[in-house]
């Protein structure tokens, strides 16, 4: 076998661009850098006295525009297969994007940048979010929780399963006290000392930042193309979609989950129309919503200015129920992270056996009942029908 032979036909060049691409990408701690450091007790304050909350940052390790420069040494002209070139020229604008957000924190120019890179609220998506919430009852505290500690076992158990598969996979939970709430960074799994989730909810967040966020990480990081680890473009609105479809999957869309969805797009639509935070936050308590649950989804939404990505949420699923109900199928999004508008190029590069067989499948996809809850939901004329039959 030729050296492109292995390479599955590509040149030297075209994959020195991708690699020096991901990498860079792969340094980039997005999530973490525009998140304040300081949400948990910015929650008790506001709580207490119901002032606008003061946030905090943390120091950013490299200048943004060090990083900006490094970028532009990237030479694209290099890359001699048309559609990686495509798909690599989009990687490029949007790590510039991303590099300008994190030097415009917490200033006017960070919203702005937010609404370019990840798109507002459209009339018909605010309007889904509206009627979701009107006809889904709250629901009631949950009896069970799961803390940190006892998520952080059941993270390394699914991880295990992962293992048993492929005992190389580099997959890894851990808690962090800099971090709130859950989310994945790379290859890991971050968990706040906060952490509290619902026992009903806790299989299907692992589905969804295990099972969705690094199933796909491990699966790009082993391709030729290295950017399909950390991401191509716009990758983001479809990954959050196909790991809340993981959740219908396995059974855990719950009243309260389906409510968060749509809150998040309201939020995000009241950001940009001008609401400040305590507005935003009244809102959510006017229709419903704890007061400490409503806080985190408008710190979400509002830190560094005003983050729009929480609209990708409740968007992402619905184009990709669109996607299933007109014949589409899922396997080759666990090829790594990419947009559903990339599918057809992705189809391509895979056909000419560019791109390898996934290592992993999430543990869901060999479920004959999972397969029935996606057939069902692509089918339905609202995601508040999923929620029969499952818990409240």
């Amino acid at each position: 076998m030729s050296d492109a032979d292995a390479r599955g036909g590509l040149s030297v060049d075209s994959l020195g661009v991708d690699y020096a691409l991901a990498q860079l990408s792969s340094s980039l701690r997005f999530l973490l850098d525009v998140t304040p450091l300081n949400a948990e007790d910015a929650r008790e304050a506001f709580l207490a006295d119901g002032r606008e909350p003061e946030f905090i940052y943390r120091a950013v390790d490299t200048d943004p525009k060090v990083l900006s420069a490094v970028l532009d040494d990237i030479d694209l002209g290099r890359v001699e297969e048309p559609i990686l070139a495509q798909l690599l020229r989009r990687k490029h604008r949007e790590l510039h994007q991303q590099f300008e957000m994190i030097g415009a924190r917490d200033t006017d120019d960070f919203l702005p940048l937010s609404i370019e890179l990840y798109g507002g609220v459209s009339t018909e998506l605010r309007e889904t979010a509206e009627r979701l919430i009107g006809q889904v009852t709250p629901p009631e505290r949950a009896e069970t929780r799961v803390d940190a500690q006892q998520f952080l076992a059941l993270a390394e158990s699914e991880i295990e399963h992962y293992r048993s598969v492929d005992p190389d996979i580099e997959m890894h939970a851990e808690i962090r006290p800099d971090v709130s709430g859950v989310l994945v960074s790379g290859n890991t799994l971050l968990i706040g000392p906060e952490t509290s989730v619902d026992a009903r909810r806790a299989d299907a967040l692992l589905q969804h930042e295990v099972g969705t966020h690094l199933v796909t990480q491990v699966n790009g990081a082993v391709q030729p193309i290295k950017t399909l680890g950390s991401g191509l473009a716009g990758y983001d609105e479809t990954q959050e979609g196909l790991a809340v479809l993981a959740e219908i999957a396995c059974g855990g869309l719950t009243s309260g989950r389906l409510r968060q969805l749509a809150a998040r797009v309201v939020t995000v639509h009241r950001r940009t129309s001008g609401a400040d935070f305590v507005e935003a936050h009244r809102a959510l308590t006017e229709v419903g919503f704890p007061a400490s649950a409503a806080f985190t989804t408008v710190m979400r939404v509002y830190r560094s200015g005003g983050l729009t990505k929480d609209a990708i949420y409740l968007r992402g699923v619905l184009d990709l129920l669109t996607h299933i109900r007109a014949g589409g199928e899922l396997d080759l999004f666990f090829l790594g992270k990419f947009a559903l508008e990339d599918l057809p190029l992705v189809e391509d590069l895979h056909g000419r056996g560019i791109l390898q067989p996934a290592t992993l499948q999430p543990r869901y996809a060999a479920d004959p009942l999972a397969r029935e809850r996606l057939s069902r939901a692509a089918e339905t004329t609202s995601l508040s029908e999923l929620l029969e039959g499952e818990p409240a």
